[in-house]
């Protein structure tokens, strides 16, 4: 059967929605963009310019939206953090299903009370857990699933934020200070990873958190000596620090536009003399690095111990050289480990046999070959982006949920660890019972 077309809503027009909405640009047979609800004028304009509709679609906030009625069949929400409970629950109870952005919830009662409104309502939601569609975690699923290595005895991964990323997102930027975004760094940035462990340890569920982690490098002490306050304007270390916004931003203009230059939107074409009026003016991206009014971690370790038996440990270490996932999984049978920005993985099965890998074991080495443009063709996330949207049209549309659907009820474990793991950060790593009585 001949899958409808899809019409949507964006409510928050910024990066992630935006990237989600592009599937319209590539397939307008399966999703179209029909209507837009967000504060900034420039950004309504420019959604309905590029999607065609009228401005009598256009809307200022998800409260302006909810008062019409519903309008399409869909949502795609891409607000922030601290907007998602308060957009979603208006809209779904006017009978729209949602795309939502992670994370879906800032803390505990926040998340039951938005899947009780799913519930109550029989919305479907999916949350963008976007990492379990890239190739690379999809596949290892996979052979999880098939029982290739038999049951998981220990989980390990290693998220490593990139030194720029690091910088723009979580020292300079909106998730810097929890404060302001009401989010913790595990929560904004590491869910992808502390869900990818509960996804791939779905038989089981936690019983105990531990995690410890703090503010290490992006510290005032640690602020190279005579360093000034605002990099471009009056610091000595301008053209040296690895951290001056010179260096990270101007010299990088395009490496994270819609951040560092969101108040250049309304010019077609800036100049460098429109971004270093910016980075010496009151941009939060000019600042010195180590003189930010940052307050979330930049490093943390997660320790899981689940029902099965099994334990976890997730690390987050950011201001890496370069961006880095890992994982290895060992089973009863053998083990599984890769890196996901070169979408290979390893295969070891336990075989004692004399014509085994000396005398131990099988080894497969899995190359997806997912390759730059292919990544680009499929948004980013290792690809994930656009085979997560493409599942959400199937799943509104009730067709066969994918192994990696995720929706809200599947995403609550995910979530509730990292709430959990917070808790125990903040008391010096004492250990957190997981809740076993939540059933959706």
């Amino acid at each position: 059967m001949k899958q409808k077309t899809v019409t949507a809503i964006i409510v928050g027009a910024g990066h992630r929605a935006m990237g989600y909405a592009s599937l319209a640009d590539r397939e307008p047979q399966k999703l179209r963009i029909v209507g837009v609800a967000d504060p900034n004028p420039q950004r309504r304009k420019m959604v309905m310019e590029k999607y065609g509709f009228s401005e009598n679609m256009c809307f200022t906030s998800a409260a302006e939206l909810a008062s019409k009625g519903k309008l399409a069949d869909a949502i795609i929400n891409g607000t922030m953090d601290n907007q998602h409970v308060d957009t979603s629950i208006p809209l779904l109870e006017c009978g729209y299903d949602m795309l939502l952005e992670k994370p879906f919830a800032l803390n505990e009662e926040e998340a039951l009370r938005l899947a009780a409104c799913a519930k109550k309502h029989n919305r479907k939601v999916m949350i963008c857990h976007v990492l379990r569609y890239a190739p690379f975690y999809y596949s290892i699923k996979e052979r999880i699933a098939r029982g290739d290595i038999g049951e998981i005895i220990s989980i390990q991964q290693v998220e490593h934020v990139s030194y720029h990323h690091m910088s723009v997102g979580y020292v300079r930027g909106k998730w810097a200070n929890s404060q302001k975004c009401h989010s913790s760094m595990l929560l904004a940035k590491s869910c992808h990873d502390m869900d990818i462990m509960m996804w791939l340890m779905s038989e089981t569920k936690p019983i105990q958190i531990s995690s410890f982690g703090g503010r290490y490098q992006f510290v005032p002490e640690n602020a190279p000596q005579g360093a000034g306050t605002v990099c471009m304007k009056d610091c000595p270390y301008v053209d040296t620090c690895l951290y001056s916004s010179k260096r990270l931003y101007l010299d990088h203009p395009k490496r994270w536009e819609f951040y560092v230059w969101d108040k250049l939107e309304h010019l077609d074409n800036p100049t460098d003399e429109d971004r270093i009026a910016l980075l010496t003016g009151d941009s939060p991206y000019g600042r010195c690095i180590y003189k930010c009014d940052n307050d979330v971690v930049d490093r943390q370790s997660v320790m899981v111990n689940f029902a099965s038996g099994a334990v976890g440990t997730m690390n987050m270490i950011g201001g890496s050289a370069s961006p880095m996932r890992r994982i290895h999984i060992i089973g009863t049978k053998g083990e599984i480990f890769g890196e996901m920005e070169t979408s290979k993985y390893t295969v070891r099965m336990i075989n004692p046999s004399p014509d085994s890998h000396n005398g131990e074991h099988d080894e497969e080495i899995v190359d997806l070959n997912i390759r730059g443009d292919m990544v680009g063709a499929f948004g980013g996330h290792g690809g994930g982006d656009g085979r997560l949207v493409l599942d959400f049209l199937n799943y509104i549309c009730d067709g066969e949920p994918s192994l990696a659907c995720t929706s809200i009820f599947d995403s609550l474990t995910g979530h509730l660890a990292v709430y959990k793991a917070d808790q125990s950060r903040e008391n010096n790593g004492v250990p957190v019972s997981f809740p076993q009585n939540i059933l959706f």
